[in-house]
Formats: C-alpha cells, structure tokens, sequence
C-alpha cells in the first residue's frame, strides 16, 4: 500500500495482494515506452525488495540498451548532394539513428525534449538516449525531417548550401559524436558559419569606378560565392550600386579566365539600357550583346563570342528555345522579385536555364510574405529551404502566423551566408550627402516611330525657319519642336497630334512604375517633379491603380498647404510636384528621395528642386534620380549639359527673358538627331 499510490499505472485485484500493471490513458508510444522502463527499472526491483514476486507477460519482452558514442558518416557525391547519416552501435552491429530520431520529432519539438528518451530499434529492443546527447542532431537538422526525406539506408540527403549544419553540430554536440569522411564540406561549413571572414580579392584592372567599403565587400561576397560554387541574393537598397558590384565581379571572372561562357543577365524591359550604358562605362572591356529588338534573332548565333548577353522577363517566353540551348558562366536576374511566383512562365524558364552560378538582385526580396523569399531560393538553390509544404509548415506559417521567434532567428541564420543586404540607413557614412543616379530607358517599337515621326516633321520646320529668318530668330519654331520630342519622350498621350493617339505605350513612366514600388517597401519619401502637369496626371492614374496615395501639388492646387503637410506628416510617401509650383520656396527635408521624371533644361532649376529635400536640417542621404529617354533628345541634353552649362540659359533663362539664342548648328543638329 505504501508503493502502490506511487506508481503510475495500475490496478488492484479484488484479493488485494495482486497488482495488475497496465498502461491507460492517452499517451504517445515514446511515453509508454519510457513508463515500462521507469517500471522494470525501477519500480519492479522495489517491489522484489519488499517480498513482491514480479510476474511478466510472455507478449512481454523489452530489452533496454544504451550508447555513449554516435558516428557521424558524410558519403560526397559528383554532384551537389551529399548523404549524412549517423550511426549507433548496439550489440557490435550499427545501427541507423535518424529513422529513431524520427520517430522523436513526430511527437516533440527541440523545445520539448524530455531529460531521457526512449525509442524502438525493433520488436522488443529499445535504445535510450539522454536529451543532451541528442537534441543537437534534432535542433541542427529539424526542418529537414519528414519520413519523405529519409533514404532507405537511413541516411538524410542534403545539398552542399546545407554544409553549414554542419559546424552546428560540430559546435553544438557534445564529444559523444564521432565523424568519418566529408572533411573538405566540414572545412566549407566552418566557412559559411563564419562567413564575415570572407577573402579580401583584389579589384580587376580596367574597372572605371572607386568602389565604396560596403561595395568592395558586396564584391568580395560575389567571389566567395563564385569560389565555392554557391548561389545568393544582393539584395542592397535601391541605388547603392548592385549593377556596379556585379559587373566588377563579371570583370574580374573575365581578367582570371574563368569566364569562359558568357553571362546571361535578365532584367525588366526598362532596365536595358541602364545595364549597357553603365556596362560601358565602368567596364568597357566585357563586350555586351543587347538581346532586344525585332532583329535580335540575327545575333543569336554569336551569343556565345560575348561576356554579358542582356534579355528581359518577356523575351524569355520568346526567346526560350535559343537560350535554353545555351550553358552560361553566371545567370543573373535583376529585379528577381518578378519570380516570386513560381508558376509563372519566365519563372519555369529561368529554372530549365543551364549556368555555372546563380544570382538573384532585388531590393526587395520578401514584399508580402515569406513564400516570395523561399520562392527566390528555390530558384537559386533548390531544396535549400526544403519544398513549399515543408517550408509553410516549417518557417512560414510559425513566424506569420505565431510569431515565433526562434524559428525566424533559424531561418534568418541558414539563409545569412547566402544573403547581403545593406540598407541606405546601415552605410549612411560611406554615402555622399546627395547622390545622383541616371536611369536610362529605350523606347519601345511604337513609341520610338512616333518619335522618329515627330523628329523627321519638326527637323524640317527647324530648317525651314532658320533658313528664313536665322538661327538667332527662330527660337520658338526651335523650342517647340524640342518640347514636341521631351512629350514623346515622357508620355505620347501628352502630344495633341493624330499619330500620338495610336501609341499607348511610355517605357519611362513602365520604369516609373518599377521604381515606386520597390522604393515604397524600402520606407523611401519621394518627391516626385515634372515640367508637365498633364504627365504627373497621367502618374495619379498609375499610382491609383497600385492604391498607393500620394500629395499633389501644380499651379491649379487651392489647398497648398494642406497637401505639403500630408506629405510632412508622413500620410504620403509620394509628393507629385510641377516645376513652377513647388521647384523654389519648399523645405521638404522629411523626403530622401528626388525622382526627375523629365530632365530640365536650365541645370540650376533642377538642383533647386532637389534641394526641396538636400537642405540644412536634413540628416538623411539623399538620393536624386533623373529618368532619361536613351539616344533622345533628352540624353542629348543631358549630355550638353555636363559640358557646356551655359546651353541651358540659351534656350531657357528666366533672368533673361528674349535674350540670344545660344545653341549653335552643331548643337541643333545634336539635339534633332534620329534614335
């Protein structure tokens, strides 16, 4: 009577010199196990103590055995998966310990562990194992375990991005574990565990940039990867240079001979000619094929004598037959948060891509959810992050839905290695007080003949006037042929003529509409000018369509004041402002964003607007964006602008109002040159 109120289970018989030991209640199988051995442990010799005999069942048959020592066994293979499996020895034979470690998974978390474990190794054989012994294999491997991702020999397949796993169970386990083979992917773990210790690579010769420190480590990032066969997203802020570190890293690929195919780079339609004209300018020595165009079928044959071969997301579906027939040193996809859907068609395409390395830039790689950054990932490194019913289950619905934090730290820790990300704010040191960024944008097939058209009319007109009257005297036959093409340019919709009404294309106001989002996620507050009010109308309806609010303010705004002080108070991240509004008079230093949609003739009345936002009180960087049509009229001024700061005033300069005209012939035959 004194034991029997002690024990856990069982039943007194009507004689009450009998006890019948019997389980019940609900109770996992690892519970019941570990209750019968508590028992026979135990309880049983304690009873025999006190003159009890112990009567067992002949269905009855467990054997207990215990292990000091697991063997932890890497089998490498060609390719990039190797096999890990551990081992145990039980009565001089080894025994496989995942599938036993499975059986503990299905009914604990890491957190849960009891001190003592018990599972079964077959009918009647039990092995148990204590909770410190253990839960390092559990809390290093626990994503990776389902009965789908075991092998038959016992053995858990992984890929070589899972490496860093592991130095955390070197890290993690006690000295009970003992290693065999694998010693180079132990030597790459310790890598990845620390990788802040990245290699210091010298720059290529022939770079045309002084890379910034964090620009120099996202370079030596690149090589590291490059080294050690990984894959990985840049994904720094907008503006912080991912175009300048990847073609510094494809230039020295190039000036090592390891580029010996080329690199396929696939980028929104908008983003084209920003990819060639700074491929150009700081690395004029990798040769750039521009796949885009009716005629581009004419260079397919020769994709293989260039470095960087250029597509976009729609030529992909396309293009698809030529380039799958290609294998590529890097494929890079810019703006890769296009692929956050895996079903989509370039995202299937991009994956059936044959390449030596993967690279995905975006500055934004999550958006709305988790599933968007697994999606980049699969891409990259499929079955890194398991497939998508393992990850939900695993990641994404425990941090969504539950908060936990220990799950969003693991992950956050197995994906670190493969992930640089440096926001504005972390290298606001390294940055200059006001930084300029030209984005270039190539009109589409319609939208360039409407140009052509329109150039081809008023260069006749132009000609026709200067022949009559002068250069000097024909000034506004001259202006209003040039605001003719900057309409074209900004939107054609913005042009009262016939031919304009057939275009319903703007590539500038697509890669507007590229740039907002992205730079909305990024916390970004933008003022946003243009000359033409009718253009920051047509950017209303954009922005309406996205749900995306906004601040106005043009000549016809009554409450100025209250639109400034939305914008002030944060309600807006967007300020649409036209020039003789709000270009002088407004202190706008809550905005580190300044977006010209249309370049500005007089250079002096544009850094006046951007000073809105660079002024004294502003703490923060401010980034100054200047879309530019390529090989138009726009480019051209630009272009002037940069040597010759007078033109400007030549043609626009309020302080002069019927002055000279100072554009000379070459200049207007610049400037009313074809695309």
């Amino acid at each position: 009577s004194a034991i029997a109120p002690a024990l856990p289970y069982y039943t007194p018989s009507m004689a009450l010199n009998d006890l019948i030991f019997e389980l019940r209640g609900p109770h996992n199988p690892l519970e019941a196990i570990a209750l019968w051995q508590q028992f026979f442990a135990t309880t049983a010799p304690l009873l025999q103590q006190q003159g009890w005999h112990v009567a067992v069942d002949d269905n009855v048959q467990m054997i207990f055995h215990q292990t000091d020592v697991v063997d932890a066994k890497i089998e490498e293979s060609d390719n990039n998966w190797f096999g890990l499996r551990f081992d145990v020895e039980i009565d001089g034979q080894a025994q496989p310990l995942l599938p036993l470690v499975a059986q503990i998974i299905e009914h604990y978390t890491p957190a849960q562990l009891p001190e003592t474990l018990t599972v079964e190794l077959k009918a009647g054989h039990y092995l148990t194992v204590q909770r410190d012994q253990i839960r390092p294999i559990i809390e290093t491997l626990y994503e990776l375990y389902d009965h789908e991702s075991l092998q038959n020999d016992g053995s858990l397949r992984l890929t070589r991005f899972d490496a860093g796993r592991l130095a955390e169970l070197d890290i993690n386990s006690t000295n009970n574990l003992r290693w065999r083979g694998g010693a180079a992917l132990r030597r790459l773990g310790q890598k990845l565990q620390n990788f802040q210790g990245i290699e210091a690579i010298p720059l290529p010769e022939g770079l045309n940039a002084v890379l910034r420190p964090y620009q120099l480590q996202g370079y030596h990032w690149l090589q590291f990867l490059r080294e050690y066969g990984f894959a990985g997203i840049l994904a720094d802020d907008m503006g912080l240079g991912k175009t300048v570190q990847t073609l510094t890293h494809l230039l020295q690929e190039k000036q090592q001979g390891r580029l010996d195919k080329p690199a396929l780079i696939v980028a929104p339609t908008s983003l084209m000619s920003n990819w060639r004209r700074e491929a150009a300018h700081f690395t004029p020595a990798l040769k750039v094929l521009v796949l885009q165009g009716p005629d581009r079928h004419e260079h397919f044959a020769a994709i293989a004598n260039y470095d960087i071969v250029l597509s976009t997301y729609p030529l992909l579906v396309r293009d698809e037959e030529t380039l799958l027939t290609h294998r590529y040193a890097l494929l890079v996809l810019d703006e890769a948060q296009i692929i956050k859907n895996p079903r989509a068609k370039a995202a299937h395409i991009v994956r059936g891509l044959k390449t030596d390395q993967r690279l995905c830039l975006t500055g934004t790689p999550m958006e709305n959810h988790l599933g968007e950054l697994w999606a980049l990932f699969d891409f990259l490194m499929p079955g890194f992050l398991g497939d998508n019913r393992q990850f939900t289950s695993l990641f994404r619905t425990p941090i969504e839905k539950h908060g936990d934090n220990e799950r969003r730290h693991r992950l956050a820790k197995r994906i670190a290695p493969f992930m640089l990300r440096r926001t504005k704010q972390e290298v606001a040191t390294e940055l200059p007080e006001k930084n300029e960024i030209i984005h270039t944008v190539t009109l589409d097939k319609k939208q360039a003949a409407l140009y052509e058209s329109v150039r081809l009319s008023m260069e006749k007109k132009v000609r026709a006037a200067i022949s009559s009257k002068g250069l000097a005297r024909s000034h506004i036959t001259i202006l209003d042929a040039l605001l003719k093409l900057r309409q074209v340019c900004c939107d054609p919709r913005l042009l009262s003529i016939k031919q304009a009404k057939n275009v319903n294309e703007s590539a500038k106001l697509e890669l507007l509409m590229q740039l907002l989002p992205e730079m909305i996620a990024e916390g970004r507050r933008i003022l946003l000018f243009s000359q033409f009010t009718e253009m920051l109308a047509l950017i209303e309806i954009e922005l309406h369509k996205l749900a995306i609010p906004y601040s106005l303010l043009t000549g016809q705004t009554r409450k100025r004041d209250a639109a400034i002080e939305s914008f002030k108070r944060g309600e807006t991240p967007i300020f649409l402002i036209s020039l003789k509004a709000g270009g002088v008079g407004l202190n706008l230093t809550e905005a580190d964003t300044v977006i010209h949609y249309d370049p500005w003739w007089n250079p002096a009345a544009e850094n006046q607007a951007s000073d809105r936002a660079h002024r004294i009180g502003q703490d923060k960087t401010v980034f100054v964006y200047k879309l530019v049509t390529e090989n138009s009229v726009e480019e051209k001024i630009v272009a002037m602008q940069a040597r010759k700061q007078a033109l400007a005033q030549g043609i626009y300069n309020q302080n002069e109002q019927g002055g000279e005209l100072k554009l000379t012939a070459d200049d207007l035959h610049d400037l009313l040159a074809p695309l």
